[in-house]
C-alpha cells in the first residue's frame, strides 16, 4: 500500500510548514497561541503542540525555513496571504525535488511505481 504525494503533503509537509510559521509568529512577532491558530486555521492546542515539538516532526531544510520566514513576514502584514504562502512553499519544495525525499521517507515502496525523479534537489 502507498499514499499519493498529496496525502504526504497533507499529513507531513503542511503541518511542518504550519509549525514553522507558528513558531515564528509566537517567538518573533509575539502573537498569542490563539492569534497564531486563527491565522493558520488550526486549534490553539495544535499551535501548542507545534511549539513543544509534539506535532509535525518532519525536519525542513534550512533553505525552506528561510522562505517560511519570508512568508511569515508577508502574512503578518496581510493575514489573507496565509494560504497562498503555504502553497508557495509547497510549490518551491516540489520544484527543488524535496517532496520526493519526504515521500521516500514516509511512503516506502512508492518509488517503484512513481515517475517522479527523487534524485533532484
Amino acid at each position: 500500500m502507498y499514499n499519493l504525494p498529496q496525502e504526504i503533503e497533507v499529513w507531513y509537509v503542511i503541518p511542518a510548514i504550519r509549525r514553522e510559521l507558528a513558531k515564528i509568529f509566537v517567538k518573533k512577532y509575539k502573537l498569542t497561541l490563539e492569534d497564531s491558530a486563527d491565522i493558520l486555521g488550526v486549534s490553539k492546542s495544535a499551535v501548542s503542540q507545534y511549539m513543544h515539538s509534539k506535532r509535525a516532526r518532519l525536519k525542513l531544510p534550512a533553505e525552506i525555513k528561510k522562505e517560511i520566514e519570508k512568508s511569515a513576514e508577508r502574512i503578518i502584514k496581510n493575514k489573507k496571504l496565509v494560504v497562498g504562502e503555504i502553497l508557495r512553499i509547497i510549490s518551491l519544495m516540489k520544484k527543488k525535488g524535496l517532496l520526493c525525499h519526504v515521500c521516500k521517507k514516509y511512503n516506502k515502496g512508492v518509488l517503484k511505481i512513481c515517475s517522479m525523479d527523487p534524485s533532484r534537489g
